[in-house]
Parts: C-alpha cells; structure tokens; sequence
C-alpha cells in the first residue's frame, strides 16, 4: 500500500504583537492566516471500515484542526505571558478572545505550537508531515516532522 499526503487548508484572523521587538510589530496588529496542514499515512484496507481507501477523512482532519488551533486563536489577540497588560484600557470589553502564550508569537513560534498541538490528536498511523503557516501574501513559516526528528 502506498504512503499518501493528504493537505488541509484553513484560514483565520489574528492579532498579535511582539514584546520588546525594535520595529513596528512591536504594536498590536492583525493578520488573515492561512493555515495548510499536511498528513501522511497509509490508505486503511480494512473492507469493513466506512473509511475504507481513505488515509484520514478530510472532515476528521479539519475537527482536529479547527477544533485545536482555528476555533482558538481566530479573532484572538496573542501576546507573550510577559507582556505588561495594565495599559489595555477596556480590557475585559475589547479583548474577550486575548491570548497569553509563553513564547514570543512570531509565525515561526506560532507554527511550532500548531505542529505541537495536531500531533497529539491524529489518530494512529497517520503523521503530521508539515504545516505553512502564511502571514502575509508574501511571507510564510513552515514546520516539517523530518527536520525535528
């Protein structure tokens, strides 16, 4: 049987802001994500499986990911936990869906936790084989399970 990648596409919107970074991501400002996730594995060959020929069913993949990363930080604002917050007038109002992670959010932090949180619900005999995570038009993060073996 062969190996097969199978690739999900997600988009979302998020804002962010980089702590003590030395050029204008330093201030709060969004982006539209675009989120591709790529899984192998091999088709299942159990003739009694409802998902027989299939790797993953696309709409499983697509709970797992919505469910882990889309539903989570869409419309969020993520700051590193050490951000000082005491100025965020409104808070509470304004910034219902703010995020506190303990990294600096930077596409290259944010697509290592991504990777982090899939991995832990694909089901047996499937994956993760990478993940581009695009921030901009022109700019893109990218994180593949051979180079963090």
């Amino acid at each position: 049987m062969s190996l097969i990648r199978l690739t999900k596409e997600f988009t979302f919107e998020m804002a962010h802001a980089l702590l003590g970074y030395d050029g204008s991501c330093r201030f709060v400002h969004g982006h539209s994500y675009g989120l591709s996730v790529t899984v192998t594995g091999k088709p299942i060959d159990d003739e009694n499986n409802p998902k027989l020929g299939m790797v993953i069913d696309f709409g499983d993949l697509k709970k797992i990911v919505r469910g882990m990363i889309v539903n989570e930080f869409d419309h969020a604002l993520v700051l590193n936990k050490k951000t000082p917050l005491s100025h965020l007038k409104g808070k509470d109002e304004m910034f219902d869906k703010l995020m506190l992670v303990d990294y600096q959010p930077t596409s290259e932090n944010i697509v290592a936790d991504f990777a982090e949180r899939i991995v832990r619900r694909l089901p047996e005999g499937v994956q993760l084989h990478n993940i581009k995570l695009r921030e901009t038009a022109t700019s893109y993060a990218e994180w593949f399970a051979n180079d963090n073996l």
